[in-house]
């Protein structure tokens, strides 16, 4: 059975495929060799499976470019926009707080003056009592002066003799004089008195003018921090994330940045308002709950600037090994293929610990960061900086090589936190939504 089998298999082979003789001639003898139907099958079927290999490798490769490029650019235009963002936020955020600080002044000034007004107000009440109580008495001085004249016109009446006329004369002309004398000083304080409650009236209404100024300046006033404050929570945010999903702890790095604090951007001191020995002035408490808010947005910034947060390539490339285990073993780093010469850039400041060659490695950049973090550039093929050079995120430290032990054109990045290794794109993941 088996011997029919393969011979009718051997004929069906030999319809599509018959056996052919290959002659190889010299000059003293002529050679040739059989290729059998079995020989042409197996040849077709492994130059067909290169083709479609090929052709399978070549689309992919395609997509990949494509959608690798694509991927950037939409990155990049989201880049452009944040930043546009990001500007005109810190914008705003100085002009309201410059006008914070200056309806601070208004509103201190405001209230200044207020004190003033009360003071005068009250000044201006005692006065008036004082003449009030003045004026009661000589209006009584007055009725009993009158009552007098009437007692000394009825005793001159009475008087029948022409010796005791003249003496009640002169006793009337005096009481006389005196009355005037006395109406006179009532008619001066009564138009002092009208005097100084007009001021009074003026001084009430000019303190309630006063007073709607205060409250429409203390509404402008919140709305202005309400504004502040959300445009202080809009920036902190995303770098907060930014800082979580990298795995790192924001507090314990704000902390380490507010140690070594070497005064870049200039911190921000405190606003301080005399409450008079009252209590805390609230919008000053909440001016410098701003002011906190924008230093920590300042020990952000440095804090972002000397972690890897950056893309080592910034050119189109392929992710070929992530982070992980590969063949039974951990891959420490994030392999990204692109051609021989594409620029590498430092992903974060730092100083140089290592450029030179180092086993499967080839040839190898160590950069130390802030806060225990490391990165590895691998497989080079030139480096750009040497040993102890301080490098800025962003900064060209090499080119993309194949030295090493190395299948292709890549770069072997690595990201390693106090000695061990993390997933590298976590960190280029974190800064895409910042940087």
């Amino acid at each position: 059975m088996r011997t029919a089998l393969t011979k009718r298999i051997h004929a069906r082979l030999e319809r599509h495929f018959p056996e052919k003789r290959l002659f190889l001639r010299s000059d003293n003898e002529t050679r040739f060799i059989r290729l059998s139907s079995e020989t042409q099958l197996v040849a077709w079927a492994g130059g067909t499976a290169v083709v479609g290999w090929t052709i399978v490798a070549t689309a992919i490769l395609l997509m990949d470019s494509i959608g690798a490029g694509n991927f950037r650019a939409q990155a990049q235009r989201d880049q452009m926009v944040y930043e546009e963002r990001l500007n005109a936020m810190s914008s705003e955020r100085d002009t309201r707080a410059e006008e914070a600080i200056a309806a601070q002044s208004r509103f201190s000034a405001a209230l200044e003056q207020i004190s003033i007004m009360q003071s005068e107000l009250l000044n201006t009440e005692d006065k008036r009592r004082e003449l009030e109580t003045g004026l009661e008495v000589v209006q009584s001085t007055l009725r009993d002066t009158m009552k007098a004249r009437e007692a000394a016109r009825d005793q001159v009446a009475a008087l029948s003799g022409e010796g005791m006329t003249g003496s009640a004369a002169a006793m009337t002309q005096e009481a006389t004089g005196t009355v005037n004398l006395l109406a006179d000083a009532l008619r001066d304080t009564a138009a002092e008195r009208d005097l100084i409650a007009a001021d009074a009236a003026f001084a009430l209404d000019r303190a309630a003018e006063v007073e709607l100024q205060l409250r429409l300046l203390e509404e402008k006033n919140d709305e202005i921090f309400g504004q502040l404050e959300d445009a202080m929570m809009v920036s902190v945010e995303p770098l907060d994330k930014m800082f979580r999903n990298a795995g790192l702890n924001p507090d314990t790095l704000l902390s380490a940045v507010r140690r070594g604090y070497s005064g870049t951007g200039g911190p921000l001191m405190p606003l301080q308002f005399s409450t008079k020995g009252g209590a805390p002035d609230p919008d000053a408490t909440r001016a410098n709950g701003i002011l906190n808010r924008m230093d920590e947005i300042n020990l952000y910034r440095i804090a972002a600037e000397r972690a890897p947060f950056g893309k080592p390539v910034k050119a189109s490339y392929r992710l070929t090994s992530p982070y992980g285990p590969r063949w039974g073993r951990l891959h420490a780093g994030t392999d990204m293929a692109a051609p021989v010469g594409t620029p590498i850039y430092a992903a974060g400041d730092g100083v140089v610990t290592y450029a030179g060659w180092s086993s499967g490695y080839g040839r190898l950049v160590k950069i130390q960061h802030e806060f225990g973090i490391e990165t590895r550039y691998a497989h080079q093929n030139l480096l750009r900086v040497k040993v102890g050079d301080r490098v800025s995120r962003g900064q060209r430290i090499g080119d993309m090589g194949n030295s090493g032990i190395s299948t292709g054109s890549h770069l072997h990045y690595e990201v390693r936190v106090d000695g061990e290794p993390v997933n590298a794109m976590t960190y280029i993941r974190a800064g895409q939504d910042v940087f």
